[in-house]
């Protein structure tokens, strides 16, 4: 059985209002997975459940989970490094080796001494991620890690999100962006009003992500752009 953290038949009320209900869900080690749904299915509120943000949930040890919010980025005059460097705070050690390993998968290296309020939004946007894999977490939470970002920066970090589950990690984004989901994610689960509609592998999920949307699931042969 996994020791990560799991949400187990849980429902969550905020404010008053129910937000999930009788949720079941357990990432496993190895594996992305993509959470997709309307906006207001309760998505950002599993991540915060799973990260034990919520009332209720138990604090997760932030040694075994990073959690990277939506819109997360760092305003102070840090360099790259040194944001990176924060992901060590919870060792307590400084783990130059790590820091310089995440740097480097983010493509980081030329940055490396650069002020992070000074950099593009999308390098922003790694750097914080670099941050959240020097903690070398078991579980990865992820809120709209591709936002605003161009498309090949967003297949870069799709890429990169892939790569860490392949090695072992259980990493979770929620994902607007469906192509990117089916692409990447090894399975999908469909969130709305509160409730797990479906959770399928990736190759299968199109149809159940496109109800929870109210759309339907077609083969458009318009052009469109690929990955390298």
């Amino acid at each position: 059985m996994s020791h990560l953290p799991a949400l187990r038949n849980r429902t969550v009320s905020l404010g008053g209002r129910p937000v999930l209900r009788d949720i079941d869900f357990a990432p496993q080690p190895g594996e992305l997975v993509a959470l997709c749904g309307p906006n207001g299915a309760g998505k950002t509120t599993m991540l915060r459940a799973l990260a034990g943000l919520l009332p209720g949930f138990t604090a997760t040890d932030p040694r075994r989970v990073a959690y990277l919010p939506q819109g997360a980025r760092s305003v102070w005059g840090l360099t790259v490094a040194q944001v990176v460097a924060l992901g060590r705070i919870p060792h307590g050690d400084a783990a130059t080796a790590s820091v310089e390993h995440a740097m480097a998968l983010c493509s980081l290296m030329p940055l490396r001494d650069a002020r992070v309020d000074r950099i593009s939004g999308g390098e922003a946007r790694r750097a914080m991620l670099a941050r959240a894999l020097a903690t070398e977490p078991d579980m990865l939470l992820l809120d709209e890690p591709t936002a605003d970002l161009d498309p090949a920066a967003a297949h870069d970090v799709m890429r990169l999100l892939r790569r860490t589950a392949d090695a072992g990690c259980a990493v979770v984004a929620v994902l607007h962006a469906i192509d990117l989901a089916i692409a990447y994610a090894h399975r999908v689960t469909v969130v709305g009003e509160g409730r797990i509609l479906a959770d399928l592998p990736a190759d299968r999920a199109l149809p159940a992500v496109a109800a929870a949307f109210g759309m339907r699931a077609g083969v458009d042969p318009a052009p469109r752009l690929l990955p390298p």
